[in-house]
């Protein structure tokens, strides 16, 4: 049996995506920062539910450690914690920002450095590193987190390079807008009271996003491209997740930044 090893998944398309694997046959190592968040994922069979805090280099070590003693290896890491910072660059204190790079980008790495001598010694495993469409594209508000999505972008491909002729293959999946709680415990909004400037944004900001929340996808059809992602056998380093994903992402392809950026402009004024 292949073991995936999973961060963020109390919730969302952390939680779908265990649950996914696990039917499939696989044992799933599902890491969370409360291991009480996972009481019901953990009676599956082949399932282990472990703490791990993204920004806690000390529960990182302590988790991939536990993973390897229960299933004896892992086959794929999903890097899928990170929450969305979105709103006025003036109203977020260093530290929130901090925060956030601290667990998009930061994270991701030291989970995937504390991995990587495991796969690096079997000279086989998948990394998965959840990005977003919003890696590709912007939407106005979202300096914090498009700037940690484009970096988790970069960073990929960069590290698929170095890591292929190790035999570790590195994938980046794509979401579109998905039915998770991103909106609730996974967004963080700021905006001071005291910035009156920014508010015309704000307000054409919540029409936008009202439009592109309208019909999104199951976490379910995120859960099944991680698993083209995990299964494929193949060179393909992007995969896109949701028919918005595939609409804006090509869009963005064939326009150049003015008439994209027009399109976003006319879709908040609408």
């Amino acid at each position: 049996m292949k073991t995936i090893f999973i961060t963020g998944a109390s919730s969302g398309i952390g939680e779908t995506t265990a649950r996914y694997f696990q039917a499939k046959g696989w044992n799933v190592v599902a890491t969370m920062r409360n291991p009480a968040n996972g009481a019901e994922l953990g009676q599956l069979d082949h399932v282990q539910i472990t703490q791990l805090d993204v920004t806690d280099a000390a529960s990182i070590s302590a988790a991939v450690a536990e993973g390897i003693k229960r299933f004896g290896k892992i086959d794929v890491l999903l890097n899928n914690a990170g929450y969305g910072a979105y709103g006025a660059l003036e109203a977020f204190s260093m530290e929130r920002i901090r925060r956030q790079f601290d667990t998009n980008v930061l994270g991701l790495l030291a989970v995937t450095k504390a991995v990587l001598p495991h796969m690096r010694k079997n000279k086989s495993g998948t990394i998965i590193n959840i990005s977003s469409i919003g890696g590709q594209i912007t939407f106005p508000l979202g300096t914090l987190y498009h700037g940690t999505k484009f970096a988790v972008e970069g960073l990929s491909e960069a590290l698929h390079y170095e890591l292929e002729p190790l035999g570790i293959q590195v994938r980046i999946v794509e979401p579109g807008m998905i039915k998770t709680n991103f909106g609730g415990s996974s967004f963080d909004f700021a905006m001071d009271e005291n910035l009156p400037e920014y508010m015309p944004t704000v307000e054409a900001m919540g029409k936008l996003f009202g439009k592109l929340a309208a019909k999104p996808s199951a976490p379910e059809v995120v859960a099944e491209v991680i698993w083209q992602a995990a299964n494929e056998d193949s060179k393909r380093l992007r995969f896109r997740a949701g028919a918005d994903a595939e609409q804006l992402l090509n869009e963005r392809k064939q326009k150049d930044d003015a008439d994209f950026i027009a399109g976003i402009k006319q879709l908040m004024q609408s």
